[in-house]
């Protein structure tokens, strides 16, 4: 059985049907990522497997159990968290206190923890008593990271963690992305950047206007004519 499981999700916006009934499973340890168009219905994929929004049908299923009707903090306190498109990091807080902010859902040992998020983004160690607001944009995408992080999850939903980023910045995310996973976190991954999200992923799904157009290992939708076409940038 997969960790998590997304059966035949219908999500609204109004009267726009955005999800239409999609299904998709995320096995433990594994990098699943979700390509596709602008609209295509990534984003409100993750939002609604967070509980930020609600599906008009279908559920969500971590490790067997429904989670389709909990808040999102509950889904935080049982292992999945979200790192959202534009980072949302408190931009008056320090870095620290928003490592802190990462962790109310398990206050217990958080010096430790706020010290591993620091082994895995030095970067944030030298600057732990900075504003946030006042970071590069790289910069604060690790926060953003390391902040989910700090909750301890089973599996981190990632939203477009490249975007806005020098092209050596996404090397270095995508480089800690494979290095989270490597530590037993299982990723299902939003990005624009699909050669790089196929390069890293087990695994992806592409979206076409709320609905699955294909599915299977990311090495073989590298290699599918309409992908590289559509989503690689090739003839």
């Amino acid at each position: 059985m997969a960790l998590l499981e997304v059966r035949d999700l219908h999500v609204f916006y109004g009267q726009i049907h955005a999800l239409k009934g999609i299904s998709l499973a995320v096995d433990k340890g594994e990098i699943v990522t979700l390509i596709g168009a602008n609209g295509a219905g990534k984003s409100t994929t993750l939002k609604t497997i967070s509980g930020l929004m609600r599906p008009r049908a279908g559920a969500i299923v971590f490790d067997g159990t429904d989670l389709t009707q909990l808040p999102p903090h509950e889904i935080v306190t049982r292992g999945i968290v979200q790192v959202p498109e534009g980072r949302r990091i408190f931009h008056r807080l320090t870095v620290q206190e928003n490592l802190a902010m990462g962790a109310f859902t398990r206050p217990a040992a958080l010096d430790a923890r706020v010290e591993q998020a620091f082994a895995l983004f030095p970067r944030l160690a030298e600057r732990r008593d900075q504003v946030a607001g006042t970071l590069s944009g790289g910069e604060q995408q690790m926060l953003a990271i390391g902040r989910a992080l700090m909750s301890e999850p089973s599996v981190l939903l990632l939203d477009e963690p490249s975007m806005g980023l020098a092209p050596v910045l996404v090397e270095q995310i995508f480089d800690t992305i494979r290095n989270i996973n490597g530590r037993g976190v299982t990723i299902l991954l939003v990005e624009q950047n699909a050669a790089m999200a196929l390069a890293i992923a087990h695994r992806g799904y592409v979206l076409e206007t709320g609905t699955i157009a294909l599915a299977g290992g990311a090495a073989a939708l590298r290699e599918n004519p309409d992908v590289r076409r559509a989503y690689l940038g090739e003839v």
